[in-house]
Protein backbone atom coordinates (compact mmCIF):
# COMPACT_ATOMS: atom_id res chain seq x y z
CA UNK A 1 0.00 0.00 0.00
CA UNK A 2 1.08 3.41 -0.91
CA UNK A 3 -0.66 6.62 -0.20
CA UNK A 4 -2.83 5.83 2.76
CA UNK A 5 -5.00 9.12 3.35
CA UNK A 6 -6.61 9.30 7.02
CA UNK A 7 -9.37 11.90 8.13
CA UNK A 8 -9.40 12.80 11.98
CA UNK A 9 -12.05 14.02 13.54
CA UNK A 10 -13.20 14.79 17.16
CA UNK A 11 -16.37 16.14 18.42
CA UNK A 12 -14.84 17.34 21.55
CA UNK A 13 -13.27 20.86 19.75
CA UNK A 14 -12.27 23.87 22.12
CA UNK A 15 -13.60 26.29 19.47
CA UNK A 16 -16.32 24.75 17.88
CA UNK A 17 -17.91 21.54 19.78
CA UNK A 18 -19.67 19.14 17.17
CA UNK A 19 -17.67 20.92 14.14
CA UNK A 20 -17.50 17.72 11.86
CA UNK A 21 -21.55 17.23 12.06
CA UNK A 22 -22.09 20.45 11.16
CA UNK A 23 -24.04 20.83 8.02
CA UNK A 24 -22.35 23.03 5.13
CA UNK A 25 -25.20 24.18 2.23
CA UNK A 26 -23.22 23.93 -1.42
CA UNK A 27 -24.31 25.32 -4.75
CA UNK A 28 -27.31 23.66 -5.37
CA UNK A 29 -28.77 24.24 -2.03
CA UNK A 30 -27.70 20.42 -0.71
CA UNK A 31 -26.54 20.36 3.05
CA UNK A 32 -24.21 18.02 4.31
CA UNK A 33 -21.88 17.80 7.42
CA UNK A 34 -18.44 19.12 7.50
CA UNK A 35 -16.82 15.33 7.89
CA UNK A 36 -18.70 14.12 4.96
CA UNK A 37 -17.66 16.96 2.71
CA UNK A 38 -13.91 16.44 3.89
CA UNK A 39 -14.27 12.39 3.11
CA UNK A 40 -15.73 13.57 -0.51
CA UNK A 41 -12.58 15.77 -1.36
CA UNK A 42 -10.35 12.83 -0.30
CA UNK A 43 -11.75 10.79 -2.31
CA UNK A 44 -11.15 12.83 -5.21
CA UNK A 45 -7.78 12.42 -4.38
CA UNK A 46 -5.74 10.51 -7.68
CA UNK A 47 -3.72 7.93 -5.98
CA UNK A 48 -5.01 7.28 -2.68
CA UNK A 49 -4.77 3.58 -1.88
CA UNK A 50 -7.29 3.87 1.09
CA UNK A 51 -9.54 6.79 3.09
CA UNK A 52 -9.86 6.14 6.94
CA UNK A 53 -12.31 8.08 8.73
CA UNK A 54 -10.49 8.36 12.84
CA UNK A 55 -12.86 9.40 15.48
CA UNK A 56 -13.12 8.83 19.09
CA UNK A 57 -16.81 9.57 18.76
CA UNK A 58 -19.54 7.10 18.50
CA UNK A 59 -21.85 9.95 16.40
CA UNK A 60 -19.15 10.43 14.11
CA UNK A 61 -18.55 7.09 13.56
CA UNK A 62 -22.18 5.91 12.48
CA UNK A 63 -22.29 9.26 10.36
CA UNK A 64 -19.44 8.83 8.39
CA UNK A 65 -20.26 4.93 8.49
CA UNK A 66 -23.58 5.93 6.99
CA UNK A 67 -22.41 7.52 3.94
CA UNK A 68 -19.85 4.56 3.28
CA UNK A 69 -16.95 5.41 4.79
CA UNK A 70 -14.48 3.11 6.29
CA UNK A 71 -13.91 4.41 10.04
CA UNK A 72 -11.13 3.67 12.65
CA UNK A 73 -12.78 4.22 16.16
CA UNK A 74 -9.52 5.65 18.29
CA UNK A 75 -8.81 6.32 22.00
CA UNK A 76 -9.97 9.56 23.26
CA UNK A 77 -6.47 10.44 24.90
CA UNK A 78 -5.09 11.38 21.04
CA UNK A 79 -4.56 15.19 22.17
CA UNK A 80 -4.44 16.30 18.16
CA UNK A 81 -4.94 14.80 15.02
CA UNK A 82 -1.11 13.35 14.09
CA UNK A 83 -1.39 11.33 17.18
CA UNK A 84 -4.89 10.48 16.22
CA UNK A 85 -3.27 9.34 12.32
CA UNK A 86 -0.68 7.48 13.89
CA UNK A 87 -3.23 5.26 15.85
CA UNK A 88 -5.11 4.46 13.53
CA UNK A 89 -2.77 3.16 11.41
CA UNK A 90 -1.04 1.21 14.15
CA UNK A 91 -4.42 -0.10 15.12
CA UNK A 92 -4.85 -0.98 11.54
CA UNK A 93 -1.71 -2.90 11.19
CA UNK A 94 -1.23 -0.59 7.84
CA UNK A 95 2.43 -0.64 6.39
CA UNK A 96 2.11 2.37 3.83
CA UNK A 97 4.94 4.17 2.07
CA UNK A 98 3.41 7.91 2.79
CA UNK A 99 0.36 8.59 5.14
CA UNK A 100 -1.67 11.86 4.65
CA UNK A 101 -3.68 13.52 7.52
CA UNK A 102 -6.48 15.66 5.52
CA UNK A 103 -7.83 17.39 8.85
CA UNK A 104 -11.78 17.21 9.09
CA UNK A 105 -12.24 21.23 9.40
CA UNK A 106 -10.72 21.41 5.36
CA UNK A 107 -13.63 20.50 2.38
CA UNK A 108 -12.60 22.98 0.33
CA UNK A 109 -9.01 21.00 0.00
CA UNK A 110 -8.71 20.62 -3.79
CA UNK A 111 -7.30 17.26 -4.82
CA UNK A 112 -4.29 18.84 -6.31
CA UNK A 113 -2.98 19.82 -3.34
CA UNK A 114 -2.96 16.41 -1.33
CA UNK A 115 -1.19 15.11 -4.59
CA UNK A 116 1.47 17.91 -4.82
CA UNK A 117 1.88 17.28 -1.30
CA UNK A 118 2.80 13.59 -2.14
CA UNK A 119 4.64 14.13 -5.25
CA UNK A 120 6.71 16.69 -3.48
CA UNK A 121 7.33 14.48 -0.21
CA UNK A 122 8.49 11.74 -3.22
CA UNK A 123 10.27 13.98 -4.83
CA UNK A 124 12.37 14.99 -1.61
CA UNK A 125 14.15 11.57 -0.31
CA UNK A 126 15.53 13.33 2.74
CA UNK A 127 11.88 14.98 3.81
CA UNK A 128 10.06 13.17 6.50
CA UNK A 129 7.38 15.56 6.96
CA UNK A 130 5.58 17.89 4.34
CA UNK A 131 2.50 19.88 4.49
CA UNK A 132 1.06 22.53 1.78
CA UNK A 133 1.41 26.40 1.81
CA UNK A 134 -0.23 28.97 -0.53
CA UNK A 135 0.41 32.20 -0.94
CA UNK A 136 -2.17 34.74 -0.24
CA UNK A 137 -3.17 37.46 -1.95
CA UNK A 138 -4.00 40.80 -0.69
CA UNK A 139 -7.02 39.74 0.13
CA UNK A 140 -6.51 36.54 1.70
CA UNK A 141 -4.14 38.58 3.83
CA UNK A 142 -6.80 40.80 4.95
CA UNK A 143 -9.32 38.33 5.92
CA UNK A 144 -6.33 36.85 8.23
CA UNK A 145 -5.71 39.85 9.54
CA UNK A 146 -9.35 40.72 9.81
CA UNK A 147 -9.93 37.41 11.99
CA UNK A 148 -6.89 38.49 14.56
CA UNK A 149 -8.54 42.02 15.13
CA UNK A 150 -11.47 40.23 16.29
CA UNK A 151 -10.27 38.47 18.76
CA UNK A 152 -10.74 34.68 16.46
CA UNK A 153 -7.98 32.40 16.34
CA UNK A 154 -8.35 31.68 12.11
CA UNK A 155 -6.48 30.29 9.74
CA UNK A 156 -2.40 29.59 10.31
CA UNK A 157 0.32 31.19 8.54
CA UNK A 158 3.86 30.04 7.49
CA UNK A 159 7.60 30.95 6.42
CA UNK A 160 10.31 28.67 5.46
CA UNK A 161 13.67 29.24 3.95
CA UNK A 162 15.23 28.85 0.99
CA UNK A 163 15.69 25.18 1.20
CA UNK A 164 11.23 24.75 1.67
CA UNK A 165 12.46 23.86 5.18
CA UNK A 166 10.01 25.71 7.83
CA UNK A 167 11.33 27.98 9.87
CA UNK A 168 7.84 28.66 11.88
CA UNK A 169 3.98 28.79 11.86
CA UNK A 170 1.59 30.55 13.82
CA UNK A 171 -1.89 31.51 14.19
CA UNK A 172 -0.50 34.98 14.37
CA UNK A 173 0.01 36.75 10.33
CA UNK A 174 3.50 36.34 9.94
CA UNK A 175 5.91 37.89 8.38
CA UNK A 176 4.95 41.41 9.24
CA UNK A 177 4.21 43.34 6.22
CA UNK A 178 4.85 46.94 6.69
CA UNK A 179 2.53 48.33 3.66
CA UNK A 180 -0.52 47.58 2.33
CA UNK A 181 -0.74 44.79 -0.55
CA UNK A 182 -3.24 45.15 -3.07
CA UNK A 183 -6.31 42.60 -3.65
CA UNK A 184 -5.15 40.24 -6.30
CA UNK A 185 -1.30 40.51 -5.72
CA UNK A 186 0.52 37.97 -4.25
CA UNK A 187 1.84 39.02 -0.66
CA UNK A 188 4.96 37.83 1.32
CA UNK A 189 2.35 35.61 3.55
CA UNK A 190 1.51 31.60 3.29
CA UNK A 191 -1.63 30.15 4.23
CA UNK A 192 -0.83 26.96 5.95
CA UNK A 193 -2.99 24.32 4.54
CA UNK A 194 -3.91 22.06 7.03
CA UNK A 195 -2.52 18.67 5.11
CA UNK A 196 0.01 16.98 6.15
CA UNK A 197 2.45 14.05 4.38
CA UNK A 198 4.25 11.37 6.89
CA UNK A 199 6.89 9.04 6.53
CA UNK A 200 6.11 6.31 8.47
CA UNK A 201 8.71 6.56 11.15
CA UNK A 202 8.35 10.18 12.58
CA UNK A 203 5.13 9.48 12.67
CA UNK A 204 4.53 6.78 14.16
CA UNK A 205 7.84 8.97 16.91
CA UNK A 206 5.18 11.64 17.46
CA UNK A 207 2.60 10.53 20.37
CA UNK A 208 5.98 9.46 22.23
CA UNK A 209 7.38 12.81 22.23
CA UNK A 210 6.38 14.97 25.09
CA UNK A 211 4.21 18.41 23.97
CA UNK A 212 6.33 20.71 23.08
CA UNK A 213 6.21 24.44 24.65
CA UNK A 214 5.67 26.59 21.27
CA UNK A 215 2.76 23.71 20.02
CA UNK A 216 1.24 24.22 23.16
CA UNK A 217 1.25 27.93 23.16
CA UNK A 218 0.14 28.18 19.25
CA UNK A 219 -2.01 25.12 19.55
CA UNK A 220 0.01 23.60 16.55
CA UNK A 221 0.67 20.26 16.43
CA UNK A 222 3.29 20.39 13.44
CA UNK A 223 5.51 22.35 15.46
CA UNK A 224 6.67 19.64 17.88
CA UNK A 225 8.18 17.83 14.88
CA UNK A 226 10.24 21.27 15.02
CA UNK A 227 10.63 21.25 18.09
CA UNK A 228 12.49 18.25 18.11
CA UNK A 229 14.16 18.54 15.14
CA UNK A 230 12.45 17.25 12.22
CA UNK A 231 12.50 19.54 9.54
CA UNK A 232 9.10 19.84 7.49
CA UNK A 233 9.10 20.18 4.33
CA UNK A 234 6.41 23.00 3.05
CA UNK A 235 5.26 22.33 -0.48
CA UNK A 236 4.27 25.31 -2.18
CA UNK A 237 0.36 24.71 -4.16
CA UNK A 238 -1.64 26.75 -6.77
CA UNK A 239 -5.08 27.73 -6.43
CA UNK A 240 -5.72 27.57 -10.05
CA UNK A 241 -8.89 29.62 -9.07
CA UNK A 242 -10.02 27.79 -6.44
CA UNK A 243 -10.63 29.63 -3.32
CA UNK A 244 -9.56 28.20 0.26
CA UNK A 245 -10.72 28.64 3.70
CA UNK A 246 -10.68 26.41 6.98
CA UNK A 247 -13.79 26.03 9.13
CA UNK A 248 -12.49 26.86 12.75
CA UNK A 249 -14.64 28.95 13.97
CA UNK A 250 -18.69 29.12 13.57
CA UNK A 251 -18.26 32.39 11.80
CA UNK A 252 -16.67 30.37 8.72
CA UNK A 253 -19.94 28.88 7.92
CA UNK A 254 -21.13 31.12 5.94
CA UNK A 255 -17.72 32.13 4.57
CA UNK A 256 -17.40 28.90 3.36
CA UNK A 257 -21.12 28.20 1.95
CA UNK A 258 -20.46 31.47 0.20
CA UNK A 259 -17.18 30.32 -1.54
CA UNK A 260 -18.46 27.08 -2.30
CA UNK A 261 -21.43 29.01 -4.33
CA UNK A 262 -19.59 31.41 -5.70
CA UNK A 263 -16.98 28.04 -7.22
CA UNK A 264 -20.28 25.92 -7.76
CA UNK A 265 -19.75 23.49 -5.55
CA UNK A 266 -21.72 21.11 -5.06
Amino acid sequence: MSVVIVIPARNASTRYPGKPLVPLTGASGQARALIRRSWDAAMQVAGADRVIVATDDDRIADHAAGFGAEVAMTSTTCRNGTERCAEAVAGLGLSPEIVVNLQGDAPLTPAWFVEDLVAGLRGDPVAQVATPVLNCTGAMRADLLADRAAGRVGGTTAVFGADRRALYFSKEVIPFVPHDVAAHAPSPVFHHVGVYAYRPGPLAAYAGWPEGTLERLEGLEQLRFLERGVPVLCVEVQARGREFWELNNPEDVPRIEAMMRRMGLD
